[in-house]
């Protein structure tokens, strides 16, 4: 029998691979160059593959389906988000695209709240300040901040991260928390005593900001400068979803004028290449794309993936599809 061809684009955590070996029916082929393949290389690795595991960094259009050819039956992502898929495409031609939900839930949530702890306590700013051989006693007005303890944490998009960071920060920090969304959540209201309020609202009444949506059409700049004005001057902006979720240009000139305290990101307009005048900034935390980067999260996710495409080239359902 023929064996189903697995193209997997780069190297996943041990745990999904060894799922796939167990199967002596799949002949699996992984990208081991430690760089993101164009679009050209994809479509030529992954050719006559049933099943492709593809990174957020691969984008995957029509044309790479059609490239892949006929037998791709699966596109299983290596993520939560999947808008580097036209799912729509994949559709129109019956193929299953598939994310990695849940497993990485408690590691972007405590990003965030990390992200959340370095912006108030000026803790990268302390580091560089040490480093730099500044620090020369202690001083009563050196790089303050403000507490987090009992302060407002307005959740924009109550999903399973933003429902996860509501419960550390009225758990951990007894935050007060609001979250916008377009559905509400009983459970969140009920347990945490949240309020379910207007984007407009949460910017207004909220210490700290975080943003946890989908890239959307209608979500793509939803914070720009008009946002950002709106937000308290201490008020400080958390983003580990998407990068396009806010306007980069308005960021910085909203942290330049001092228009908001400080904001920590993780991701960016465009990852290859994030915008530089950030770089120039103070008031600001950056990190590479790094809120999933646990241990335990990279192994459940390679799992996911592999699980997925077992499933649907064994005929099943797939556990994780994306519509």
């Amino acid at each position: 029998m023929e064996k189903k061809k697995i193209f997997i684009a780069r190297k996943i955590d041990e745990a999904g691979l060894e799922k796939l070996r167990q199967h002596e029916s799949f002949e699996i082929k992984i990208n081991d160059e430690d760089k993101v393949l164009s679009c050209e290389e994809l479509n030529e690795k992954a050719k006559e593959s049933d099943a492709i595991i593809t990174l957020l960094t691969d984008k995957v259009d029509a044309k790479t389906m059609d490239a892949v050819g006929k037998n791709l039956k699966i596109i299983a992502n290596y993520a939560v988000g999947f808008d580097n898929i036209d799912v729509k495409a994949a559709n129109e031609r019956g193929i299953v695209v598939t994310n990695t939900p849940e497993v990485m839930t408690q590691a972007v949530a405590e990003h965030a709240m990390g992200l959340i702890l370095a912006c108030a306590r000026r803790i990268v700013e302390g580091d560089s300040y040490v480093r730099a051989g500044k620090y020369k006693g202690w001083e009563p007005n050196l790089l303050l901040g403000p507490e987090i303890a009992g302060k407002t944490l307005g959740i924009v998009g109550i999903g399973r991260i933003g429902s996860s960071l509501a419960q550390i920060g009225y758990h951990g920090f007894g935050m007060k928390i609001i979250y916008s969304d377009i559905n509400r959540n009983e459970e969140i209201e009920r347990t945490l005593q949240a309020d379910h309020v207007s984007l407009n609202t949460l910017l207004e009444r909220s210490d700290f900001v975080s943003l946890h949506v989908p890239l959307l059409d209608e979500t793509r700049h939803m914070i720009g400068a008009e946002q950002m004005k709106a937000m308290k001057k201490n008020a400080i902006l958390i983003n580990t979803s998407r990068g396009a979720i806010i306007d980069e240009k308005a960021l910085v000139n909203a942290l330049r004028q001092k228009e908001i305290f400080a904001a920590g990101i993780d991701v960016f307009e465009n990852e290859s290449s994030p915008d530089h005048e950030l770089f120039d900034l103070e008031n600001i935390v950056m990190t590479p794309h790094i809120a999933s980067a646990t241990h335990e999260a990279r192994r459940e996710m390679a799992i996911c993936a592999a699980e997925n495409v077992i499933e649907v080239l064994s005929g099943r359902e797939a556990k994780n599809p994306v519509k």
